[in-house]
């Protein structure tokens, strides 16, 4: 009976006690469950990882795009040096500074004789 007694003197003094945990308190405003505040550390982690993999296999494909254009384009230059009986495997230098530049404006002159020019 004295147990009672001693409790129910002692019951009201425990309501005046601090809570333990006083930064993580449910009824103050900015409360985070820690279990969601866990949660979302976790999900911020795996988004930023899965980001960086991304980040990773498209570096990777565009590369292999561009090998696979380069040998694409490699091969089809190939074919067309090929197709054309005559014309070297080395592309011939540019020596007149294009089909606009020298030669008459890009025409070709004939060899031997010139014709004599033509009265009316």
């Amino acid at each position: 009976m004295k147990k009672v007694w001693l409790l129910a003197a002692l019951l009201p003094l425990t309501a005046l006690a601090q809570p333990l945990n006083t930064t993580n308190n449910p009824n103050q405003p900015g409360y985070q469950n820690p279990s969601q505040q866990r949660m979302l550390t976790q999900m911020q982690t795996q988004q930023s990882q899965q980001q960086g993999m991304l980040k990773q296999q498209i570096q990777t494909q565009s590369k292999l795009q561009q090998q696979q254009l380069q040998t694409q384009l490699n091969n089809n230059q190939q074919r067309v040096l090929q197709s054309q009986p005559g014309i070297s495997q080395q592309p011939l230098p540019n020596t007149n500074g294009g089909m606009l530049k020298g030669n008459n404006g890009g025409m070709l002159k004939q060899s031997g004789s010139t014709p004599p020019p033509v009265t009316p």
